[in-house]
C-alpha cells in the first residue's frame, strides 16, 4: 500500500470521485455534490483556513487502485482553554480492511501531531458541524443532503483503531398524519393568540433583512456552547443564497417577542432525490438536469436543519408556535409534503429530544462522533 497527499488538480479531482468505486454496490447511497467538497479543501471558500490547515490523501494498493481516502484538519479558534488541542478527521472512505484503514488513521494523527495537535475527532467536517459530521451507525437508508453516509463496517474500522464516542446524534422522522395536532395545537394557541409574540415565514426578496434576524437569535442561542464561532452576515447570506434552490419559504419560520427576533426553525426540502440521477456532478449540465428532475420528481419531505431560540425566550412556547405554524403552512401551501425529517441532535441536549418526542418522531438514523487522543 502506498498513501499519498493530495497536491495536484487531478489528484483532487481523484480525491472526489473516487467514492463512485466504493458505493457502486450500494442502491441507498447518493453522491455528495463534487462543488460541496472541493470548496471544504478551497482555501478561497472555507474559511477555517484563516485559523487552520488542512491535508488530505489517497490510498493505494499494489496495483494503483485507490482502496481509500482520508483528510485530516484543525483550526486555532477551536482549542479550549487549558484543555487539550483537538484535531479531526473526515471525508473518510475505506475498503473493508483494518490494515487500510490503520494506515490512513496513522497518517492524519502523525501530521497533526506535527502541528501540535493533541486528539483527533472523526469523522467530522472542517467547518459546520450541520454537515459530514459523524459516523452513521443505524439507519442506513434515505441519507439526506450534506449527510454523512457509509458502509456499517467503518465502525469496526475505527472502534479497532482506538476511537471512543464522543457524542451520540439521533436524527428522527415524523409523518404528518401522526403529528399530535390536538395538544400541540392547544399548546401553541397561547403564544400564538399572545400580541407580544408573532411568527413569519421566510421571504427571499427580504434577504437581508432575514440573515440579520437570524444572526441576532444564533449568537445568543449558541453562545453558551465552548466552541460557540458568532455567525457573521456573509456567512449565512452566503449559505441561504446556496440554498436558494431548495427553498420553500414557508417552511423557514421565525418568531419575535416585542417586536424582535426570538427564534427561527429553519427547514428546506429534501434534495437528494433530486441529486441522485446527478451523480454529484453540478456543472451547467448539471444544473439544467437539476431543474429538469425537480419539475418531475416527487419530493415529499422536508428537512428540517437549525432550530434556535434566544435564552430569555425558552421554555414560553416559542418552539410549539412555530411548529405549528409550520404545519398549518405544509397543510395549506404544500399538502403533497408528508414527512418532515428532523436534523441531528446531541445526546448532550435533552430538552429538544423531549420535544420531538412529544410531537411523536421516530428516531430513523443514529450517527458517532469519535475521539482519539493521541
Amino acid at each position: 500500500m502506498k498513501i499519498q497527499v493530495v497536491k495536484t488538480e487531478s489528484e483532487k479531482i481523484q480525491f472526489i470521485k473516487c467514492v463512485h468505486y466504493f458505493y457502486k454496490n450500494d442502491a441507498e447511497w447518493v453522491a455528495p455534490l463534487e462543488k460541496d467538497i472541493a470548496q471544504i479543501f478551497d482555501k478561497k471558500q472555507n474559511l477555517n483556513f484563516k485559523q487552520g490547515k488542512a491535508c488530505h490523501w489517497l490510498l493505494f494498493d499494489d496495483k494503483q487502485k485507490i482502496i481509500g481516502r482520508i483528510a485530516a484538519f484543525y483550526n486555532q479558534k477551536d482549542f479550549l482553554p487549558n484543555e487539550k488541542k483537538i484535531g479531526g478527521c473526515g471525508f473518510f472512505e475505506c475498503i473493508d480492511s483494518q490494515e487500510a484503514a490503520n494506515r490512513m488513521f496513522d497518517t492524519a494523527k502523525q501530521w497533526l501531531q506535527s502541528n501540535g495537535i493533541e486528539g483527533m475527532n472523526g469523522p467530522v467536517n472542517f467547518g459546520e458541524k450541520d454537515k459530514f459530521w459523524g459516523l452513521l451507525v443505524a439507519g442506513f437508508k434515505n441519507p439526506s443532503y450534506q449527510e454523512n453516509y457509509n458502509p456499517s463496517y467503518y465502525q469496526k474500522l475505527f472502534e479497532n483503531y482506538g476511537f471512543e464516542k464522543l457524542t451520540e446524534q439521533t436524527t428522527s422522522e415524523i409523518n404528518l398524519n401522526d403529528f399530535n395536532y390536538e395538544r400541540f395545537n392547544k399548546l401553541a394557541s397561547r403564544v400564538l393568540n399572545n400580541p407580544d409574540y408573532s411568527f413569519e415565514h421566510f421571504r427571499i426578496k427580504y434577504l437581508s433583512k432575514f440573515s440579520e434576524d437570524f444572526i441576532t437569535i444564533y449568537n445568543q442561542a449558541w453562545a453558551h456552547r465552548p466552541d460557540f464561532s458568532p455567525m457573521t452576515k456573509d456567512r449565512i447570506e452566503t449559505t441561504l443564497k446556496s440554498l436558494k434552490p431548495i427553498i420553500l419559504e414557508k417552511v423557514m419560520w421565525f418568531a419575535y417577542a416585542h417586536g424582535k427576533p426570538a427564534g427561527f426553525y429553519i427547514s428546506v426540502i429534501d434534495v437528494n432525490k433530486i441529486f441522485k440521477p446527478l451523480k454529484g456532478n453540478l456543472n451547467w449540465w448539471g444544473k439544467i438536469k437539476f431543474l429538469w428532475y425537480k419539475s418531475t420528481t416527487k419530493v415529499n419531505r422536508i428537512r428540517g436543519i437549525v432550530f434556535g431560540i434566544i435564552p430569555a425566550y425558552q421554555n414560553l412556547g416559542l418552539e410549539t408556535g412555530m411548529i405549528m405554524s409550520l404545519y398549518k403552512a405544509v397543510k395549506e401551501y404544500h399538502p403533497e409534503i408528508t414527512t418532515s425529517e428532523l436534523a441531528w441532535i446531541g445526546d448532550f441536549n435533552p430538552k429538544m429530544h423531549s420535544l420531538f418526542n412529544a410531537l411523536g418522531a421516530k428516531t430513523t438514523k443514529i450517527h458517532y462522533t469519535y475521539q482519539i487522543i493521541f
